[in-house]
């Protein structure tokens, strides 16, 4: 792989012939890392080598590139300007114009120096910086929005000021703004004066017009002003006149420009006559190709030209071509710098593709989108799908966006919107070099804010080359084609018909030479034949078949299509619900080793991990097996698993290997073979995505990147995992469309739990009559029966105990049950295409009015509740949890209420079939006359009949909207409109009961602006939670703190919290994040300890691979929080993280900030800790084995002092950290994720980790914080097990839901236990019982058991392996009788698998 990175840039012949001659000629031939270095340079920039050398930040480049001293200084004054841009068009500008200043040499000399504004982080380029400011006369800035840096610069620039002649800052943060001096104007009053133009400067919700009210002003006001008498409106004119020559950018307007500041401000130029010409102006937005004769700013006009263009042949005109609609910057145009620009047109042109590139001098694109890219007659796109080259957002760039202003106009649109990515701050052999591949801030702003608007694709097109000397943008030739490619490939969808011959000439449509392929694409979680169609909370088959027959409806060819989803799964899979014993599945396609090749120009590079082709993966020994079915043009194949899941040295490498030959064959076969139109990714999750290559910003040598090829890649994804959804969206280049969980309900009681519940009700009935005490007496008993011993300190039976005693046991019993009964649980698969029914959305609904919303004056129910019979909500959960009998049942009462008053609401906005009545009549007549409200009507029979009825009706017209929300569904529509090449409205991924913006479900989902979180609000609960943690493990820890907290940061948990998790981290160490005046958080400061009341935690935070990937802004800022607390002179008795820090520096001897390293993940393009893999494939010896695995793998830190270096292993600082742990710590944020559904959160469980690295070999506490509901808890890790035991895995409710969906419900049963085994391998945390009642659950039952063997026996067969592997381990102590019973069912499934098949 190394030799792919490092190859030269030159593009392969076969390319040249299908370039124009002036694309050769000028612009994209040449080799953009040449050998020599311009001698003219007083300094020669440094050689790259990889990023991590230098100062071990993103760049090494220096400012002396672009340092201009004058040679020939004719006793002339000399001007010295220094100037800070955040991209470095203007560099080459304002070089030629000082350049043609000096050679006319009339007025004065100019020295020039210039930075971007990302060198400003290396201590030794600010520093020269400062200098240069010493004896500067003129300082210029432009587009400075990272708040360490513009604080940075305002530093430098606050003490020259005054000295300065000069000081110019164009659109940046208004701290810098504020700098602002030229003569009398100044802007050290930004937002506060009434003038026009400081009102713009002043923070909005929406600024969507921003750039529009800006670009107006610049336009208008100097007309005005020019006849104002007073100096101060002259100099303000000049600054407004300032502002058009630099939006104006060219040479000839940056000379201008000079002039005009030197002359008017530069005292020792006073009396000298410096003549200037005004601004050229150019349009404020147009169209602009290379080869016109000018900016044209008419679309009709453009088009005409382009139909009389000599140069270009008859394809391209033809009316069938492919259109493309290109966004551009204008400052790249006006300043000279568009041969990146350039690149992209000849490419799409050669590729036949007419262009039209469109461009907006401000940061609001959406205008020009809707002006120049839709017929404004028949308001059809003229385009077929769009690229933005600009990175930014549609509306407010780096600054402040609009999203629905830009939605709104791409809905207009309504084609597929890609946004590729210029390099901004790298050159391009640091982003190659680079393993994190793009720099976090660009991350932030040029791929996470355009992912907001419904952006897809985020492909670096262009880089930059320092050594030249002019710093321009240049087009990376492989991903320019790959971009064009992709863009074509979406268009074609909108261009493409997907009705068959047959119907086409019955029809005599006009598409005779098209016909619409879809490969879809399903997962095998762990590799076996039970397990074919993995998805979370996905019926895969019965969803594909839904489609297929609505695609079939629409007119696509499904030829052979089964008449029932069990048929198709038969058909995929070979035989019946994986009852085969061969072992392939249906085999689609052969491919012989040497088509492979062919096909794959990448399969050198997969020899290092896998040998030669074929391998032995998917493979018969001869060639390689793509599995799978065709129906007509509809392809279901299987995805080929990782492959090194049943190795456990593979496993313990602490970097990923590569895909193996039968995974990029499947990939060669979709693309080339099968020729697909689309790939559709079907559920939540493959492993495309997550292979090795950068993290964001990938080059051709990255692994999903060559997989996905040219392919257009749709992918259905879990609407509540925003997180790993994003990880498709930008490495395998996917338009995620999200889907519904499986409707919750809650988990309600069963057996010896119902049994309690009864005997609790006779209890509080018949407590004060003789019968109490025996009362109490049976409740004991048939809690220790229920295990419940485990988690309510139980009297020993026959114990004597007094009334008020009594009433707390059963208090804390009651506490305990409605704890289970009230857990919500998602029952069965959701389907793609069927919504819940209203009925089956109250649970959900309840849920969603057990939260407070502030932000929306909505109270919640429970609250609105209790304040009518005198109670403040929080005190009667303080109460239940405390097992006070009178709060127990309150709280009760209040739940039940809840959904009573729930239910008569749905039930009256409902018809008679359950659906949801749309018209908003209904809805108002329900909102509309006090008494008759359903919910007044229900709670007048209740003791809440005298609840706030304002408050109510502003709930529940909340509680209408969400309604209608949860049953709407748009999962199908959305993939119809994707595989038509149409826009699909973007949305956030989350938790639907804290955000119900989520829904309706079919999305295209996106993450958040990394920069937005934590919130205050996410502080606020990330205070409570750890402060209750804290206390929970004094009250387990003889009364003292916990030194150290190991913990885990998850990227779809800080996503639908808004960054509780992370600010937990913050508040155990004591700091606090600091937001800037644009709302984004990219500071911490510490927290005083008499504010905080306590000793600092040290913490250790292991962040899962996909958050490193999001969130390494976060990481950043956590690693300089971590060593600023180090770094502070406190007592190390109040301060642990400098204690630790302090001994770890000794013992190591290193310094204390590096001793201070906290902040640990996986190697970059690598995930997880692969104890998932191992247990899951029951690939593993021992424990220590496992402990390896985590260790290996999970050793990588980030280092805030060198962030350019990416992720570096320090294993010996990481161990050392451990072994200082007293707790670990993970949360739990919603319901339909908890700790046995996924095997996401054993795999990064250190517990008994931690236990075998401590000195003192204690097991430290475990702990996990449930904020799944509005009472959010603290419980231990065995406690939390023993929850999920009772509520899913032994709760027919569950199981059952589960088996109805036949297959897949097997697998699901199978995948809890193996999961339960994980818990048991990394914490020992699981009680005897839990196995024990799982094995009379389903095997002792027979009924049961022959409904297991006879559904999934493959998954079975993993489900009797599992408990006999607890066994084995020791997890589970049982009688022999049961073992043997488990042996003797194991070899009978074997038998029944391959006796099929004799």
């Amino acid at each position: 792989m190394a030799s792919l990175v490092s190859s030269p840039f030159t593009l392969p012949n076969s390319k040249v012939e299908h370039l124009s001659s002036i694309s050769q000629k000028h612009y994209f031939l040449h080799s953009f890392l040449p050998k020599k270095t311009n001698p003219t340079f007083s300094k020669s920039p440094k050689k790259f080598q990889c990023n991590a050398i230098g100062n071990g930040l993103f760049t090494q480049t220096t400012q002396e590139v672009r340092r201009i001293v004058p040679e020939n200084l004719k006793g002339l004054t000399t001007v010295k300007i220094v100037y800070v841009v955040l991209e470095a068009q203007y560099q080459s500008a304002l070089t030629a114009a000082v350049q043609t200043l000096n050679k006319n040499g009339e007025f004065a000399s100019f020295e020039v120096v210039g930075y971007l504004v990302e060198e400003l982080r290396d201590e030794n380029a600010y520093k020269t910086f400062c200098k240069d400011l010493e004896d500067a006369n003129i300082f210029i800035g432009s587009l400075i929005f990272v708040e360490e840096l513009a604080l940075k610069i305002k530093s430098a620039v606050e003490k020259e000021r005054d000295r300065l002649d000069a000081v110019l800052v164009f659109p940046s943060m208004p701290e810098v703004m504020r700098l602002n001096k030229l003569g009398s104007f100044s802007m050290s009053q930004l937002g506060q004066s009434k003038s026009p133009f400081f009102q713009l400067f002043k923070k909005k919700k929406s600024s969507a017009g921003f750039s529009d009210q800006m670009l107006k002003l610049v336009r208008t006001l100097p007309k005005v002003l020019k006849y104002l008498p007073s100096d101060k409106a002259q100099d303000a004119r000049l600054y407004i006149l300032s502002l058009q020559f630099w939006l104006g950018g060219s040479p000839d307007n940056l000379v201008n420009f000079l002039k005009m500041v030197s002359g008017s401000y530069v005292p020792a130029l006073k009396g000298v006559k410096m003549d200037y010409s005004d601004p050229v102006l150019y349009l404020d937005s147009g169209i602009w190709h290379p080869l016109a004769p000018c900016m044209y700013d008419d679309v009709k006009e453009y088009l005409n030209w382009y139909a009389t263009r000599r140069d270009a042949n008859e394809k391209l005109k033809s009316s069938n071509a492919p259109v493309i609609g290109l966004v551009l910057q204008r400052s790249h145009i006006v300043t000279g710098d568009e041969s990146h620009y350039v690149a992209v047109i000849m490419e799409l042109e050669a590729r036949g593709a007419k262009v039209i590139p469109i461009f907006a001098g401000g940061l609001d694109f959406s205008g020009p989108v809707e002006r120049y890219f839709i017929d404004p007659i028949t308001k059809k796109p003229f385009v077929n799908s769009v690229v933005s080259l600009t990175g930014f957002a549609l509306v407010g760039g780096p600054a402040r966006q609009d999203h629905p202003r830009a939605i709104e106009a791409l809905m207009k649109l309504d084609v597929p919107y890609i946004v590729a990515l210029p390099l901004v701050f790298q050159t391009t052999e640091e982003w190659l070099n680079s393993t994190l591949g793009l720099h976090p801030i660009q991350v932030a702003l040029q791929v996470a804010l355009p992912e907001l608007d419904g952006g897809m694709e985020p492909i670096v097109f262009s880089g930059r080359d320092p050594r030249t000397g002019k710093w321009k943008s240049h087009a990376l030739h492989k991903r320019v084609e790959q971009l064009c490619t992709r863009a074509i490939k979406w268009g074609d969808l909108k261009r493409k018909s997907k009705v068959n011959y047959l119907q086409i000439l019955i029809n005599m449509g006009p598409f005779l030479w098209a016909e619409k392929k879809l490969a879809i694409t399903v997962f095998s979680f762990p590799p076996d034949k039970g397990n074919v169609g993995t998805a979370a909370y996905l019926n895969v088959f019965a969803s594909i078949y839904s489609v297929l027959k609505d695609l079939k409806k629409d007119g696509y060819n499904v030829e052979g299509l089964p008449e029932t989803s069990a048929e198709l799964i038969e058909e995929v899979i070979h035989d019946k619900e994986a009852q085969f014993s061969s072992p392939n599945l249906n085999v689609a396609y052969k491919m012989n080793v040497r088509e492979y090749q062919k096909l794959t120009p990448y399969a050198t590079a997969l020899e290092e991990n896998w040998g030669k082709a074929p391998g032995n993966l998917n493979s018969d020994g001869e060639n390689l097996l793509v599995y799978g079915k065709q129906y007509g043009n509809v392809f279901i194949g299987v995805q080929p698993t990782f492959g090194y899941e049943g190795d456990p040295m593979r496993l313990l490498f602490s970097k990923s290997a590569s895909p193996h030959h039968g995974f990029a064959a499947y990939y060669s076969f979709v693309e080339k073979i099968f020729k697909a139109d689309a790939v559709l990714h079907f559920g939540t999750h493959g492993s495309l995505e997550f292979m090795p290559g950068k993290q964001v910003g990938m080059s051709d040598a990255c692994f999903p990147d060559s997989l996905i090829g040219n392919i257009p890649n749709i992918y259905y994804y879990a609407a509540n995992n925003p997180s790993e959804a994003t990880i498709a969206k930008r490495r395998s280049y996917a338009n995620t469309i999200s889907y519904l969980t499986p409707p919750a309900e809650n988990a309600g009681l069963y057996k010896g739990l119902k049994q309690l519940s009864e005997l609790i009700a006779s209890y509080q009935s018949l407590k004060d009559s003789g019968r109490g005490p025996q009362i109490v007496s049976s409740i004991i008993s048939t809690a220790r029966q229920c295990n419940l011993d485990k988690d309510v300190d139980l009297p020993d039976e026959g114990q004597e105990i007094d009334a008020k005693e009594r009433d707390l046991v059963v208090g804390k019993v009651y506490s305990k049950i409605m704890e289970i009964e009230s857990r919500l649980l998602p029952c069965g698969l959701h389907i793609i295409g069927e919504p819940p029914t209203a009925m089956e959305a109250v649970a959900t609904l309840v849920n969603i009015a057990a939260l407070d919303r502030a932000e929306d004056d909505i109270s919640s129910l429970p609250s609105i509740l209790a304040a009518t019979v005198g109670r403040n909500i929080e005190e009667i959960y303080r109460g239940n949890d405390n097992g006070v009998l009178r709060d127990v049942e309150l709280l009760r009462q209040i739940t039940e209420a809840s959904r009573g008053a729930i239910s008569a609401f749905v039930e009256r906005s409902t018809n008679s079939k359950g659906q949801v009545v749309d018209n908003s009549d209904k809805l108002t007549s329900l909102l509309g006359f006090g008494i008759n409200e359903p919910w007044i009507q229900y709670l007048s029979n209740t003791q809440f009949y005298r609840a706030d009825r304002e408050k109510l009706r502003v709930l529940f017209q909340f509680l209408g909207n969400c309604l209608k929300l949860i049953v709407a569904n748009n999962e199908v529509g959305s993939l119809k409109q994707a595989l038509e090449g149409k826009y699909v409205e973007p949305g956030p991924g989350g938790d639907p009961i804290r955000n119900p913006k989520v829904l309706p479900t079919g999305k295209n989902i996106h993450a958040l602006d990394p920069q937005s979180i934590p919130t205050t609000a996410a502080l606020q609960s990330a205070k409570i939670v750890v402060e209750r943690l804290l206390e929970r493990q004094k009250v387990d820890n003889g009364g003292k703190y916990p030194e150290t907290v190991a913990l885990v940061l998850w990227g779809t948990d800080n996503i639908k919290t808004y960054g509780e998790s992370l600010a937990q981290v913050m508040w155990m160490i004591g700091v606090r994040p600091v937001a800037d005046t644009l709302g984004r958080v990219n500071r911490v400061e510490p927290v005083s300890l008499e504010e905080l009341g306590r000793p600092r935690v040290d913490v250790v935070v292991n962040c899962s691979g996909v958050f490193r990937d999001l969130f390494i802004n976060q990481m950043n800022l956590l690693d300089r929080g971590i060593k600023m607390v180090a770094e502070l002179d406190e007592p190390e008795d109040q301060n642990f993280v400098r204690k630790h820090a302090l001994e770890q520096a000794k013992t190591l001897g290193i310094d204390v900030r590096e001793a201070a390293t906290r902040v640990f993940s996986n190697a970059s393009g690598s995930y997880s800790s692969n104890i998932n893999l191992a247990v899951e494939n029951s690939s593993w010896n021992d424990e220590k084995q496992l402990q390896d695995m985590y260790l290996s793998r999970k050793s990588f830190a980030f280092d805030c002092d060198a962030p350019g270096v990416g992720m570096m292993e320090k294993r010996k600082v990481f161990e050392m950290a451990l072994s200082t742990a007293d707790a670990t710590f993970q949360n739990l944020d919603s319901s339909e994720i908890s700790l046995t559904d996924v095997s996401h959160y054993f795999d990064s469980d250190p517990t008994n980790l931690v236990q075998n690295l401590r000195k003192d070999g204690k097991k430290p506490s475990a702990y996990i914080a449930d904020t799944t509901t509005a009472n959010a808890q603290v419980r231990t890790l065995s406690e939390t097990v023993r929850l999920d035991a009772r509520t899913k895995l032994l709760n027919p409710k569950w199981y059952e839901g589960m088996l109805s969906t036949g297959y897949e419900g097997v697998r699901e049963i199978e995948k809890r236990l193996t999961n339960t085994v994980g818990w048991s391998a990394t914490s020992g945390q699981v009680d005897n019982w839990v196995y024990e009642e799982a094995n009379t659950t389903f095997i002792k039952d027979e009924e049961m058991l022959n409904r297991l063997m006879n559904t999934n026996p493959n998954s079975f067969r993993k489900l009797l392996q599992t408990f006999l592997e607890a066994n084995g381990r020791g997890y589970w102590d049982t009688s022999e009788e049961n073992i043997e019973k488990l042996k003797q069912l194991y070899s009978e499934v074997e038998d029944k698998i391959e006796g099929i098949d004799r």
